[in-house]
């Protein structure tokens, strides 16, 4: 039964569960998901009192997903929040701000998921990094629509694992993602009623028709998932007002973030997109809020404290103080600590200055953050990798 307050909505969300089912059919994520099926395979401990476990759960068409979950080593007395991080393109459970955001959460209290998208890290033939494989269209148009189900699917059943972990409470379960993990954040985040708070950040804006995400050049993972959405009308509104359903969200952005287009979504463009979801939703009441770090490129918000404050008021994270004090510019921690960085994103005004929450995050040595053993790896390669996926597609849509 519906939510009371649902019965005065506007026509266009007037049956969010089934427009939420339709979402799921368009994309082929199962209207009942599959068991996790969770793997471990040890851990490490990246600094003393934050415990990283190795893991892999099902995702779409029985693939697997390898999984770094970060925590605080003490053994839980009360239920903790969790996040799931989305990464963005060539990003991975490798890339800095996992590594950073995982250890970071963790000692505010929280369970942390990071996870290789497909086509990265170890679901890279090559077992390579920021390759973008996913980036590469393959026809027909039905490819890029699995590719954006896959893409929801993981996030989802990260939360599917986090629900059964004992220490996480599952009333307090956040998700949150960069750049094209903004895009997969808000639409999954508008059909998966578990999670609680979400934060698009470096994106997250849906815009409207011929826009940025419909004119997107990563057509697979981008493009073609966000125009199979056509269907919903004005689509940004219809599924801001899903989102409003499920829970509090907040979108966040650099004001000079040239690469998703900010300098032409700005203030003025947010203000009318709330507005437009205020009229689609036929009430105020949990539209999304929105924030802008002024001069700011293309960065990892989550990470900063305008977001991670947001995020301790929806999720109250039980050692905030552990992480609220300090502040880290990332070119400064990277030079430093040796992390690789991309160099297109590393300079000052994109990732490189990014002013996160924290102070002396470690640095893991690259294998450390290997979730599958090479042997297990090589012998259900194809449970991985992009490739052994493509093979599963039904063969009427290739």
């Amino acid at each position: 039964m519906l939510p009371l307050f649902t019965l005065f909505l506007a026509a266009s969300v007037q049956d969010p569960d089934a427009l939420r089912m339709k979402i799921r059919d368009t994309f082929h994520v199962p209207r009942t998901l599959p068991a996790v099926e969770t793997r471990t395979y040890g851990s490490f401990e990246p600094e003393p009192g934050v415990t990283a476990e190795r893991i892999s759960y099902v995702t779409q068409l029985g693939m697997r997903v390898p999984a770094i979950v970060y925590r605080p080593t003490a053994t839980a007395t009360t239920k903790r929040p969790a996040l799931v991080i989305v990464n963005g393109h060539g990003g991975d459970k490798y890339t800095w701000y996992s590594v950073y955001s995982g250890i970071l959460f963790a000692r505010s209290g929280a369970v942390v998921i990071t996870y290789d998208p497909i086509g990265e890290g170890e679901r890279n033939i090559n077992r390579k990094d920021g390759t973008r494989q996913h980036d590469r269209y393959v026809a027909p148009d039905e490819n890029g629509r699995y590719m954006g189900g896959l893409m929801m699917m993981d996030l989802m059943q990260a939360v599917s694992y986090l629900l059964t972990r004992p220490d996480v409470d599952p009333r307090r379960i956040g998700a949150t993602g960069y750049s094209m993990g903004s895009f997969v954040t808000a639409v999954a985040c508008a059909v998966d009623t578990r999670i609680h708070a979400c934060a698009p950040t470096a994106g997250g804006f849906l815009d409207g028709t011929g826009g940025y995400w419909d004119s997107s050049t990563k057509k697979m993972c981008q493009a073609i998932p966000y125009q199979s959405l056509a269907f919903l009308g004005d689509r940004g509104p219809v599924l801001y007002s899903l989102n409003a359903l499920r829970g509090p969200m907040l979108i966040h952005n650099g004001t000079t973030d040239e690469v998703v287009a900010i300098p032409s979504h700005g203030p003025d463009f947010f203000a009318q997109m709330r507005a437009d979801t205020v009229k689609a939703f036929g009430t105020g009441k949990g539209v999304f809020t929105y924030s802008f770090t002024p001069d700011g490129g293309h960065r990892p918000y989550f990470v900063t404290r305008p977001v991670a404050t947001w995020f301790h008021e929806q999720l109250h994270f039980p050692n905030w103080k552990a992480i609220s004090d300090g502040e880290t510019k990332i070119s400064d921690w990277a030079k430093a600590n040796q992390v690789p960085m991309d160099k297109a994103y590393a300079d000052d005004h994109r990732e490189g200055g990014t002013i996160a929450l924290g102070k002396n995050i470690p640095w893991p040595a690259h294998d450390q953050l290997n979730a599958i053993p090479e042997t297990e790896w090589r012998e259900h390669q194809k449970d991985y990798i992009q490739e052994g996926w493509y093979e599963r597609i039904p063969r009427t849509v290739q």
